[in-house]
């Protein structure tokens, strides 16, 4: 698992910027590409607006700034798993067929990961 979501991360650029409240860097940086094609899947949304709704989702534990977000995008958009889309005013982003299957794909990886994490951690000593 860390191979993969290392892995993952070099695929994805480092996200420098990230800002959370109490919670360590190395414990978020696999998942915001995760996070991010995730809101997609809800509907088109531009780069402010998932800002906003992460850090809305999130309690305020996930705010990144733009500085961070769109290399993440061009990223997912470099393995075709999200596209932009031009509006009238604005320029949205959708995710792809592909960018769907790799979601599903890291989603089952995570859960199999914070399973084993749980355990890990529940156990009495």
């Amino acid at each position: 698992i860390y191979y993969i979501v290392n892995l993952y991360i070099d695929k994805l650029y480092m996200y420098k910027e990230v800002i959370y409240m109490a919670i360590d860097r190395s414990l978020v940086s696999g998942s915001m590409g995760m996070m991010i094609l995730r809101l997609l899947t809800e509907k088109d949304m531009y780069g402010y607006e998932m800002i906003d709704t992460l850090k809305k989702r999130s309690e305020n534990v996930f705010e990144l700034k733009a500085g961070t977000l769109y290399p993440l995008l061009h990223g997912l958009e470099e393995t075709s798993y999200e596209q932009e889309v031009l509006g009238k005013v604005r320029k949205y982003y959708q995710i792809t067929g592909e960018g769907k299957k790799h979601l599903e794909q890291k989603k089952s990886e995570w859960k199999e990961y914070s399973k084993a994490v749980s355990n890990v951690l529940a156990l009495e000593v």
